[in-house]
């Protein structure tokens, strides 16, 4: 079995772990800061092949838009636009991703959507991130970009903005932060915990982005007909209070044969990226095929 070097790499922080064979075995070898530049992720993703030693494959998960072994736009971490990765590490067999379509291989491989051969994968935190897994393949889109659900629109008045979509503007983590400012609380999870615990006007507040993530999601599952949606990243915690209002708001906009759709948090939570990158690199190219 060939030993993966698994990488989850966000904007913030890198992750690793290696991979041998078992998943369940598998331990994260690390948890720091994204490095700052080119040179500093080069030399850092060297140091941990070599201090696992016997690496044969890196599999990445990055928080942009990949295209084969091609970084094609990494707007958090803007080095890494343009940087073809099997230059960089001759050698090792290469499996790169976005993070979200990473996460999905994970969930469709050996988690919440196993056994399902279609499904559609949000990534809910301090922006959206999402995949979509069609016949058992994740689908990619002609330049690796397909699914880039943030971007979505229910506005026909809204100006648009060049790096954050609309729905990624009105539904995501930093729109919950948002709205919990507007009475006196510091943060969205503040803002859930109030709502949970029964305040009325963080349960009214919260009805708004939760409803507008249900009508954007309607037109994806009027297209797709997926299986199931899982949830996850920050939001998938808050399952429990943005569910209702959201699948009221989605089934509003759907025919009654797709009514019926499920919404879950994925299985691996936090570990989905690792756990994705692992697989993706113990497949190589063909990561994207599940079955």
């Amino acid at each position: 079995m060939k030993r993966v070097l698994a990488i989850d790499l966000g904007g913030t922080n890198l992750r690793s772990a290696v991979y041998a064979g078992d998943l369940l075995a598998m331990e994260m070898a690390s948890r720091e800061p994204a490095p700052a530049s080119l040179d500093a992720f080069v030399a850092r993703i060297r140091a941990l092949s070599d201090a696992a030693g016997g690496i044969e494959a890196l599999g990445i998960a990055i928080p942009g838009l990949a295209e084969g072994t091609i970084c094609r736009w990494v707007p958090n971490l803007s080095y890494l636009d343009g940087v073809d990765l099997e230059a960089l590490f001759p050698g090792l067999t290469i499996a790169l991703g976005n993070d979200a379509q990473i996460a999905l291989l994970a969930e469709a491989a050996e988690g919440a959507a196993r056994g399902v051969s279609d499904a559609i994968l949000l990534a809910i935190g301090t922006g959206i991130g999402s995949a979509v897994l069609a016949n058992g393949r994740i689908v990619a889109g002609a330049h690796g970009g397909a699914c880039s659900f943030g971007w979505a629109c229910s506005d026909i008045d809204d100006a648009g903005d060049a790096r954050s979509g609309w729905l990624e503007r009105v539904a995501s983590g930093r729109a919950f932060d948002d709205l919990a400012g507007r009475i006196g609380l510091a943060s969205g999870a503040d803002l859930i915990a109030a709502a949970r615990a029964g305040d009325g006007a963080a349960l009214a507040l919260l009805e708004e982005p939760a409803r507008r993530l249900g009508t954007a999601l309607a037109g994806a599952v009027g297209l797709l007909d997926p299986g199931v949606i899982l949830v996850s990243g920050g939001l998938a915690d808050a399952l429990d209070m943005i569910a209702p209002p959201l699948l009221a708001a989605m089934r509003r906009q759907l025919p009654p044969h797709l009514r019926g759709i499920e919404l879950k948090p994925g299985a691996f939570g936090s570990r989905a990226g690792l756990i994705g990158a692992a697989l993706a690199g113990r497949a190589g190219e063909h990561w994207r095929r599940i079955r």
